[in-house]
């Protein structure tokens, strides 16, 4: 029997060759594609892996591993994946399984928890186009693909080790005041920011992506966007009265160039 791993280096050599699970949206929605040639495209199934972090990370991984002589670039946006390899390579070498669903069917919480990061990831990524598209980013879908992978790492851990995970979340329910940095370097002995950057060198994926998922106070506009859409992505899934918002909206208006209540109706958040 294989031994789990236990430090960053374990974890990082198991995750670049691990089978990734999908959600059974995503499956049962290509599947569909599948049967219906007339609407079955590159960019049909990439309008449906788009929605999945886990499956727009295994066509990325795939990619970046498997290159061709004539791949001059790094390809970070799926459809562009799927065009280079072709679809009867995407469904002969991206099966269909395993899913999310069953991989957590005997730990639900560990899939509510799963499943509302996936949202948030959502939630990031929306607000992170329409902002690239505030400020005419004209690769305003290389900013989505970033901030919808922003948490992979964690959602990977929720998937792979979701017992130390709970453990994660009930220190941090226990604790308010205690950073998810140093919960995740307390259970795991590294933090996830750690994990992410080593996996995505390790899994090769394009240079351009890891810079805008980085967490760092970074002056450079589509990196700044991505890491606000992030924060503020999380800060409002607690709730509209989280004390950091506050900060959040400071962050969107000098983003934006607007003031703090334009910031404010363009997220949706209620009348002072």
């Amino acid at each position: 029997m294989i031994a789990p791993p236990q430090d960053l280096k374990s974890w990082v050599a198991f995750l670049t060759d691990a089978e990734i699970p999908l959600l059974k949206y995503t499956a049962r929605a290509i599947e569909h594609l599948k049967k219906d040639e007339e609407n079955l495209s590159a960019r049909a199934i990439a309008h449906v892996v788009n929605q999945d972090p886990m499956m727009i990370f295994r066509v990325l991984r795939y990619m970046q591993t498997h290159k061709r002589s004539n791949q001059l670039h790094d390809l970070v946006l799926v459809e562009q994946a799927i065009l280079m390899m072709g679809m009867d390579a995407f469904f002969r070498n991206l099966p269909l399984i395993p899913l999310v669903e069953d991989t957590l069917q005997k730990n639900l919480p560990a899939l509510t928890h799963f499943l509302r990061l996936v949202h948030r990831s959502h939630r990031a990524a929306h607000h992170a186009y329409e902002w690239a598209l505030l400020l005419r980013d004209l690769r305003a879908e290389e900013v989505r693909v970033a901030a919808i992978l922003h948490d992979l790492a964690e959602m990977l851990m929720w998937c792979f080790a979701p017992d130390k995970m709970s453990r994660i979340y009930n220190l941090q329910q226990a604790n308010k005041a205690l950073r998810s940095q140093a919960a995740q370097e307390e259970v795991f002995g590294f933090n996830f920011v750690e994990l992410q950057i080593a996996l995505a060198e390790s899994c090769q994926l394009p240079p351009l992506l890891l810079a805008l998922m980085k967490d760092q106070a970074s002056k450079v506009q589509r990196i700044r966007n991505v890491s606000v859409a992030v924060n503020f992505a999380r800060h409002s899934a607690n709730g509209w009265d989280d004390a950091a918002l506050p900060d959040d909206y400071k962050d969107i208006a000098e983003l934006l160039r607007v003031n703090v209540d334009k910031a404010k109706y363009l997220v949706g958040a209620p009348a002072s």
